[in-house]
Formats: structure tokens, sequence, C-alpha cells
């Protein structure tokens, strides 16, 4: 019996079949949003090729199995199938052209019926590995366009950030100039009427005004100066010159500088420094400004209370810096971004009011970390907090 005709008559019924059946299993989930053309794709060609190979008087067309197996692959990587979808697909195959041909094979003699399956599995076999080999080839040129595609988009991103770096930089240099003279000029503005009548500020209000605008004025050069830190930190910019530093010095005067923030909020100060190394070699102008920082903070949220600053010497290599509060404390989620910019956590309306830029602590952190030393907080809510900053000597 030639099985290859009875193949051909039913190749139509076969694909029909098929494709219901591919509908129908759960599990071949990528053919939801597919149309019926687009699951039958090149499975007739297959078949048809299939025919030849079975048919004793023709020859056996199996390159025509082998470029049908290759396109499906293809095109299944391109339709987004699983390889075990794929698998399935021609498991059901299998089932279908065999469920079409069991009356013929049943009328067949053993041997005819041995080589027809033999062939059948064989050719199927085949067009799963060339059809596996091709939607490899298919998701792997896919993967090759995505890496291409992401670097592409980090060169641009790079490019953007750089140049939003360069631009705020700019804009920030370019803010300073007049806020400095608005500030400079509202200051002499201010002592000039204070000298010629004392007691102005009660009787116009537009003196209070001015004072606020002097205020504002101050707070947001601060803004742009903290925000130039980051800047010039983020583009590697920031450079340290180490010299040989008296470190009570530089602990006395910081507090010189602090005492009135102090003084008008009635909070004391108490500084334990015995333990103090006499003398480091570390940047004097970035140590000065961590502890400024680091103080001015605890003094901004700290309502009632005191101020401790202590400084000892850990070993023969590191010495420390301790600055503790009793303020209003730090909840545990937000230790973990205190020292990202512009991170503000608002949780008592002191806070709110208050002139902080959410820059100081960010600052201090990468100074710490530039000056390879590390920092620590320990705080909790209502309970005040502790910043603890290690360094090399």
């Amino acid at each position: 019996m030639d099985f290859s005709q009875t193949l051909i008559a039913k190749s139509d019924a076969i694909v029909d079949q098929w494709v219901k059946a591919v509908y129908q299993d759960q599990q071949i989930e990528a053919t939801n949003e597919l149309t019926f053309n687009a699951v039958r794709n090149s499975l007739p060609r297959i078949l048809k090729a299939l025919a030849t190979v079975l048919s004793e008087s023709e020859t056996s067309d199996l390159q025509t199995v082998v470029d049908a197996s290759l396109e499906h692959g293809t095109l299944r990587a391109q339709q987004g199938f699983e390889p075990e979808e794929i698998a399935r697909e021609y498991r059901l195959l299998r089932f279908v052209i065999f469920s079409f041909l069991e009356e013929d094979l049943l009328q067949g003699s053993a041997q005819e019926v041995l080589r027809t399956v033999r062939l059948i599995d064989t050719v199927i076999d085949e067009a799963i590995a060339r059809c596996f080999n091709s939607y490899t080839q298919g998701r792997l040129q896919e993967l090759k366009q995505l890496q291409s595609q992401l670097r592409l988009t980090n060169q641009e991103l790079t490019r953007l950030v750089s140049a939003n770096k360069d631009n705020l930089s700019h804009l920030a240099h370019e803010l300073k100039t007049p806020l400095t003279s608005i500030i400079g000029y509202a200051d002499l503005f201010l002592r000039q009427q204070r000298q010629q009548q004392p007691e102005i500020k009660d009787t116009y209000s537009n003196i209070e005004s001015i004072e606020r605008v002097l205020k504002n004025g101050r707070l947001l050069l601060r803004l742009i100066n903290d925000t130039l830190e980051i800047s010039r930190y983020n583009a590697g910019q920031m450079k340290l010159q180490p010299t040989l530093t008296d470190v009570r010095s530089l602990i006395n005067f910081v507090l010189e500088m602090i005492e009135p923030l102090a003084r008008t909020k009635e909070l004391s100060l108490v500084v334990e420094c015995e333990r103090a190394p006499s003398q480091v070699t570390t940047d004097s102008l970035r140590l000065q400004q961590i502890l400024t920082n680091l103080l001015s903070n605890a003094i901004r949220y700290t309502e009632s209370g005191s101020i401790h600053l202590q400084c000892w010497t850990i070993s023969q290599q590191q010495w420390a810096i301790c600055v503790t509060d009793s303020g209003i404390g730090i909840s545990l989620d937000a230790q973990a971004q205190i020292f990202k910019p512009y991170f503000r956590e608002i949780t008592a309306p002191q806070v709110q009011s208050s002139d902080g830029t959410g820059l100081g602590l960010a600052i201090v952190s990468r100074l710490v970390q530039l000056m390879d030393g590390e920092i620590k907080v320990d705080s909790q809510l209502g309970k005040g907090s502790t910043f603890t900053v290690t360094l090399p000597l």
C-alpha cells in the first residue's frame, strides 16, 4: 500500500484538526493571541514533503522538511513560543497524523506499517531538531539586538546624565552671582537702617520683609552650594588636600561658629575630647565641613536638652568623632535613606518648618567616603540620634 497518497488526500483535514488541537491545548499559551493562519503557517509544506518520504515511487524531498522546519522555528521564536510549546505542537502533529492514517494502516502488512511508522517518526524528529535549531538562532539574534539596543540606550543615558550634571552645575554657578548681590544689598540695607533707628524693626513691617528675603536668600545660596558639592563629588571632581591638622583646635573653631545656634534654642553643648588625637593627616576644610553639618543638623532637630560631641583615638590607625543629640530621632526605615540627596523625613512640625535642604547628611556621607572613613547612625524616634564617624589617622 502507498500511504503517501492517503496522507496527501487527508492533509487538509490533518492540518485543520492539528490547528484545533493546538488551540485547545491549554499548555500552549502563545496561541491565545494568534490567528488560524499564524498557527497553521508552514505545516502543509511539511506534510507534503513527508508524503514524498513515504512514497516508494517518488524521490524523498527531505530538503523541504528541513526548510519548512527551519522556517517554523524562526516564526515561533518571533511569535514568542517557548521550547516546551513547540515540542507539544509536534507531539500533537504525530498523534493527529496517526489518528487519520489508522484505518489505512490496519489494512497494510506488518512490514508496510512498520516502515511507515518509522519514517513518520524519523521525519517528525528531524523536523523538531531543525525547528529547535532555527528557534534557538532566532532567540539568540533577538538577544543580540536587545544587547545592542541596551548598549545604545546606556550610552544615551550616560550622555544625558553628563549633560544634566553640566547644566545643573552651570545653572548653579549662574544663580550664585545675582543671589550673592541680593543678600549683600539686603544685609547692607538692614545694617544701615538699624544704625540710624535701632527700633525700626518694631516700627516698619517692610524691614521684616527684607529680613525674610535675606534669610531665604541665604538658604537658597546654601542649597546651591550644597548641590554643587554633590555634583562635584558625582563627577569625580572633589579632591582632598590632606595636611597635618590640629584636631582640638579645629573642633574649638567649629564650636565657636555653632554655639550661637545652640544658645538661641537654649541647648547645652557638651564636649569630651580628652582622648582625641593631637594631630591627624587629613583635609581640614572637609573635616570642618563634616563637623559643622553634623552639629547644625543635631541642633536643627533638637528642641530641648543637649548636644554631645565626643572625639577619641580608636587605635594606631583610626580615630572617631561622635555627635549625639536629644532630638526627635529617626525612624528605622528612614535611617537607610538619610544619606541620599534631598531626603527629609517629615515626622514633626519643627522638621517641616526647618531650613534644612536635605543635602547636609548626603554631603557628609560622601566626604567621609572620600576620606576612606565610615559613618554610622543609631537613633530611635523621640529619643535622639547618634552619628559616629570613623576616620584614618
